[in-house]
C-alpha cells in the first residue's frame, strides 16, 4: 500500500521503517505509536530527502527532545565554525538541530548540514528569502515565499518553521496591547513588516493550501511558529498571543486532513506559576498537538544565565505537557554563541528534559538515575563518569582536586558519608584520623 507521509501512513495502519526505530528508541509498541502519530499527537519529522536521518518522535508519551539553534549570519558568516558546533551538538546527543542562517551561502551550508546530521534538521525559510531573492522585503512575492519553502524541503529538512497564524486581525491585537517587547520574534516581525509595508493578508496564511502541498510532497512536518510569543515576562499569556494560539489550532486540522505532520512553538517569557496553565490551554487549543517551547524563560534580569532561567522554565513546561524544548544559551539576546555556550545550553535542556521526563512517568528515565547513584554509593567514580550526563566536565573537576583518599574527594575527605557507610556495610571500621 502506498503511502505519502508518515502521518498517512498511519492512518492506513501502515508501521512505517521510521515508526519501528522510534519505537524501539522510546520501549513503546509500534502499534501504540502508529495510533499516535494518526491522532496528530505524536511527529516523526522525516524529509524523504534526509537519506542518513536517525529518526525521532516528538510527542505524547516519548521522551522529551531538545532542539540546538545554528547557523550563519551576516556578522558570523563562517560556515566551518558552524559546521563544527553541529558535529559538537551531535556528539552532545541534540535531537534536533535548526538552521537559523540568514546571510550568504545559506544553501550551502543548509546541504552540508543536512548530509551530515543524522538528527533532524529545522529551518525557518523566511530568514533565506531576502539573501535568495537579494529583494527588499517589501519586493518580495507570495508565490516567492512559497517557493523558498520548497526549496529547503527538496534540500531535506525535516521541518520548517512557519508564522501562519499571524493576521491581519491578530496585527491589530497586537497595536492594541501594552507590550513592553512588541513582536521578538524574527520571522514573525518580517511577516508583520511585509504585511503592513504590502497592506496584504500573512501569505502563508492566504496561501496555506499551496504550502501544506509542498510539506505533503516531501513529508515535511509544519512547525506552526509563534509570531506573538511574549518576549518578556510582562507580555505572557496576553489577548496577542492566545489570538494567534486559536489559529494555529485552525490550521493544525486543515494540515492534518492534509496528512501533513505539526508540532506547535510556544511562549519564550513567562512567569513561572503561568507555565502550567500556557501548556493546558495550547495542548487544548490545537488539539493535543506535539508541542515546542523556546524556554520559557522565566526571569528577563539575567542576560548571560539564560541558559539557566531557560531550563528552569523548561523543566515546568516539559513537566506539563511540552514535548519539545529549544536550547538557549547563555549568549542568548547578547549574541551569537560560541562553541562552549552552545555546550552550556544543551547540558541545561538536556537536565530540564531529563528532570521533566522523570516527572512524567517516561520509560527508564528514572533508571538512569538509579544507576548514577548505585556508582556514587559504591564509590565507583569510573563507572559514574561513564553513565553522567558530561562525563568530560565530570572527569575534569576530580582531577583538577585530588583527594588524598581515593574512597572520597576533597569536599569531605575521610567524612565523606558515602565512603564510611559502605565501610559499614561491608562490616569495617571507619577512622577519620589519619
Amino acid at each position: 500500500m502506498q503511502y505519502t507521509t508518515q502521518m498517512d501512513a498511519a492512518k492506513k495502519g501502515i508501521i512505517t521503517q521510521q515508526m519501528a526505530t522510534v519505537a524501539k528508541k522510546e520501549g513503546l509498541s509500534e502499534r501504540k505509536l502508529m495510533e499516535l502519530v494518526a491522532k496528530g499527537q505524536v511527529a516523526i519529522p522525516a524529509n524523504i530527502n534526509h537519506l542518513n536521518l536517525s529518526p525521532e518522535g516528538v510527542g505524547k508519551g516519548l521522551s522529551t527532545k531538545i532542539n540546538v539553534n545554528l547557523g550563519i549570519s551576516k556578522d558570523c558568516c563562517n560556515i566551518d565554525l558552524e559546521l563544527e558546533k553541529v558535529k559538537k551538538a551531535l556528539d552532545l546527543k541534540a535531537d534536533a538541530i535548526m538552521d537559523l542562517s540568514s546571510y550568504g551561502k545559506t544553501k550551502e551550508f543548509r546541504e552540508k548540514l543536512v548530509q551530515l546530521s543524522p538528527a533532524m534538521i529545522g529551518t525557518v525559510p523566511i530568514y533565506d528569502a531576502v539573501g535568495l531573492y537579494e529583494k527588499e522585503l517589501q519586493e518580495i512575492s507570495e508565490k516567492e515565499f512559497l517557493d523558498v519553502v520548497e526549496e529547503h524541503a527538496r534540500c531535506g529538512v525535516d521541518f520548517v518553521t512557519i508564522h501562519a497564524g499571524l493576521t491581519r486581525s491578530t496585527i491589530e491585537r497586537i497595536k492594541k496591547t501594552s507590550r513592553l517587547t512588541s513582536i521578538v520574534s524574527r520571522g514573525g516581525s518580517l511577516l508583520y513588516a511585509w504585511m503592513e509595508l504590502n497592506n496584504k493578508e500573512n501569505p502563508f496564511y492566504q496561501n496555506f493550501d499551496q504550502l501544506l502541498d509542498i510539506c505533503e510532497r516531501y513529508d515535511v512536518t509544519l512547525s506552526l511558529g509563534d509570531a506573538c510569543r511574549p518576549g518578556s515576562i510582562h507580555d505572557a499569556t496576553d489577548a496577542a498571543q492566545v489570538e494567534e494560539l486559536i489559529v494555529l489550532g485552525e490550521l493544525t486540522k486543515r494540515a492534518w486532513a492534509r496528512n501533513v505532520q505539526v508540532i506547535i512553538e510556544g511562549p519564550g517569557h513567562m512567569a513561572i506559576n503561568e507555565i502550567s496553565s500556557n501548556m493546558t490551554l495550547a495542548k487544548r487549543l490545537c488539539y493535543g498537538a506535539p508541542f515546542y517551547v523556546l524556554g520559557p524563560i522565566v526571569t528577563d534580569v539575567a542576560p548571560g544565565y539564560d541558559h539557566i532561567t531557560s531550563a528552569i522554565g523548561g523543566a515546568i513546561a516539559a513537566a506539563n505537557g511540552a514535548d519539545f524544548l529549544c536550547y538557549v544559551t547563555p549568549a542568548e539576546h547578547l549574541r551569537l554563541p560560541t562553541l562552549e555556550d552552545m555546550k552550556e545550553g544543551i547540558i541545561a535542556a538536556r537536565i530540564a528534559a531529563h528532570a521533566a521526563d522523570i516527572a512524567k512517568g517516561i520509560c527508564k528515565a528514572r533508571d538512569w538515575d538509579n544507576k548514577v547513584s548505585k556508582a556514587r554509593a559504591d564509590l565507583d567514580w569510573e563507572k559514574l563518569f561513564e553513565m553522567v550526563m558530561d562525563p568530560e566536565k565530570a572527569r575534569r573537576y576530580r582531577l583538577e582536586s585530588t583527594p588524598l583518599h581515593e574512597d572520597s574527594c576533597t569536599m569531605c575527605g575521610k567524612m565523606c558519608s558515602m565512603r564510611n557507610m559502605k565501610k559499614l556495610k561491608e562490616g569495617k571500621v571507619v577512622s577519620l584520623i589519619d
